[in-house]
């Protein structure tokens, strides 16, 4: 994460970075180096005896497999039979032989300059504990729960039931709290330490953005295209209020997204959203607000392009009266260019916001008023082992004039 000049860190020479990081690196290559061959992989692929290679290149990353497999509820096919579950003599209970459940471990370090230099071990950064698989037939779940989130317990953010094939159709339906942004682009799944950072954008007071809520999503396949609807509290995954309400508002958010391909290397999408939300306590004033975007990814051979655009507008974003309507725009190029040995990739992301006030918070580390946000990151990283992988990543934010270089590792088990 990219440090600001409103939160200097302790000062130390450009020599400390470099000898910090040098030591990490030739560390973790050296422990590496030394591993012995392991037989632990996560809890879908336990179940069916495969390589984690096959819906993950590299870990996150899914692949056109890895989509289509959790389409089905986590299953190779919707209609496949039940397996590794328990005989218990009731056709309307089907319960798994052990319950699946995996672990994701991220650690990072990093050397930063923003005004003054600095370097933190972020080790670990991540740990959380999965889980998912089917229910029935056409049932199934998945959460999971961070136990360590930079230094705090996470608690819950994935956490859904998915449903497929409503009466017979190409409709599948997921309830529960889940990231709004998924049918555009995962930013669970990104490669980058740098995040997607209009999908965090909130403007104002106003909680609403397009990473994790709670609500009703129903995706169904018409022809070529794909359609998403999902109904939201637009509240985000904050606590529930003293009267033990997510949400007090009448009218719920709306959001919409249609793709589809338009050859055998390149999709289109196109979304919308509209939402109003009140103040808490006695206010009187309701912030009405929309979005609508578009995004495409392209791929030229080895080389995958995905883009993003979104506008909003928001007429009350911190609930006062009469105050200006306020209108941003932003989104972010990516590239992911992945090596013919299928261990070497590298990737690139540039990520632009503009509004009109300085009432911008992309809660990323920054100053919580700005008007403009600007980063762009390169790297790159090996596939050590299927579900273990090393990164590298340069980041340079030119807002804050602040630059930021990352080792880490990512692994699941």
């Amino acid at each position: 994460m990219i440090s600001r000049k409103n939160n200097t860190p302790t000062p130390v020479s450009r020599s400390g970075i470099v000898v910090a990081i040098g030591a990490f690196a030739l560390g973790t290559l050296l422990l590496f180096a030394s591993a012995v061959e392991a037989d632990a992989i996560p809890a879908f692929a336990r179940k069916y005896r495969v390589s984690c290679q096959l819906c993950h290149n590299p870990i996150p990353r899914l692949t056109e497999f890895g989509e289509t497999f959790a389409g089905n509820g986590f299953r190779f096919s919707a209609a496949e039979p039940a397996r590794d579950t328990i005989d218990t003599g009731d056709r309307l209970l089907e319960l798994a032989r052990d319950l699946p459940l995996a672990i994701r471990f991220d650690a990072f370090a990093q050397g930063f300059t923003n005004g003054e230099s600095g370097t933190d071990l972020e080790t670990p950064y991540n740990l959380k504990v999965l889980s998912g698989g089917p229910i029935s037939g056409k049932l199934s779940y998945y959460f999971y729960f961070f136990l360590f989130e930079r230094g705090e317990v996470g608690g819950v953010e994935d956490a859904f039931v998915y449903v497929n094939d409503i009466g017979g159709l190409p409709i599948d339906v997921a309830v529960g709290q889940f990231q709004v942004s998924d049918p555009m682009f995962k930013r669970e799944l990104r490669l980058e330490f740098e995040d997607y950072a209009i999908y965090r954008a909130r403007i104002g007071d106003q909680p609403a953005d397009l990473t994790y809520d709670r609500g009703i999503s129903a995706v169904a396949e018409l022809g070529e295209f794909t359609l998403t609807g999902t109904l939201l509290n637009g509240n985000g995954k904050g606590e529930a209020r003293e009267n033990r309400r997510f949400d007090d508002d009448l009218i719920k958010n709306l959001f919409a997204h249609v793709s589809r391909p338009i050859t055998s290397n390149l999709r289109l999408g196109v979304m919308g959203y509209y939402g109003r939300q009140a103040e808490e306590g006695d206010g009187d004033v309701d912030n009405d607000l929309w979005m609508a975007g578009a995004d495409f990814t392209l791929n030229i051979g080895q080389l995958e392009v995905n883009g993003q655009y979104i506008h909003r507008e928001d007429d009350a974003p911190t609930f006062t009266a009469d105050e200006p309507e306020v209108k941003t725009d932003g989104g972010f190029v990516e590239a992911i260019y992945m090596f013919a040995d299928g261990r070497w990739y590298a990737t690139a992301l540039y990520n632009v916001i503009y509004s009109d006030e300085p009432q911008l918070d992309v809660g990323l580390g920054g100053p919580p008023d700005i008007k403009r946000w600007q980063t762009i990151s390169a790297g790159g990283g090996y596939v050590l082992r299927r579900n273990f992988r090393l990164m590298g990543e340069f980041g340079w934010d030119t807002e804050q004039e602040a630059t930021r270089w990352t080792l880490g590792l990512v692994t699941a088990f």
